[in-house]
């Protein structure tokens, strides 16, 4: 799973192509309303729960909503969807690379619930063994119609899967929360940029 260079194209959809011959794994801890199915967590699993504003209005709403189905919240630098054409949809899978501490790693995940209504927007994915961690992830966009407010939550459950991962459990960790603190800054960057386009 791990490289010291980034994935290769023919190497992405070779994972992506054994991933799809795995049996789809069970819906074992999060739910898309953010009910957590197991609570507390299993042992050696841990939660991890993080949420902000993005702004107000429907023209932020449809912002984040546009930018959360072009997997815009996974476009970091160092974190990409690498098949960032695909669909948020139910049985998707999604193929995340991370580059940490000059290793890249290829993290194969499928999604197992979907919620796209007129206020809420977002998704349940679990790893598959073709990922460093064991666990699920929550993605979830609301818009509150009574106060305008967008709101933009991300929920982990999960515990190290591969050697590498449970040996560096503290930077595992803390690049976990990393990923979600650039996320949600990412995000609001890029709903400020396209509402002062739209000023401008």
């Amino acid at each position: 799973m791990f490289r010291f260079s980034p994935y290769p194209d023919a190497k992405v959809e070779k994972h992506l192509q054994v991933a799809a011959q795995l049996p789809p794994a069970p819906l074992r801890f999060l739910t898309i309303s953010g009910y957590i199915l197991a609570d507390p967590p299993p042992i050696g699993f841990v939660r991890n729960t993080s949420q902000s504003q993005l702004g107000a209005g429907p023209q932020v709403w449809n912002a984040a909503r546009k930018a959360m189905a072009s997997w815009i919240p996974f476009d970091l630098g160092w974190v990409s969807v690498r098949n960032a054409q695909a669909p948020i949809q139910l049985d998707e899978l999604v193929a995340v690379e991370a580059h940490t501490l000059n290793l890249w790693s290829l993290n194969i995940s499928r999604i197992v619930n979907v919620i796209d209504t007129s206020t809420q927007f977002g998704f349940v994915y679990a790893t598959t063994p073709l990922h460093v961690e064991d666990g699920e992830e929550r993605f979830f966009l609301e818009f509150d119609p009574e106060t305008g407010r967008v709101t933009y939550s991300i929920q982990a459950v999960s515990r190290p899967r591969s050697w590498l991962a449970r040996l560096g459990y503290p930077v595992t960790r803390a690049y976990q929360h990393r990923f979600a603190r650039h996320s949600h800054q990412h995000l609001r960057g890029i709903i400020n940029s396209a509402n002062s386009s739209t000023i401008d």
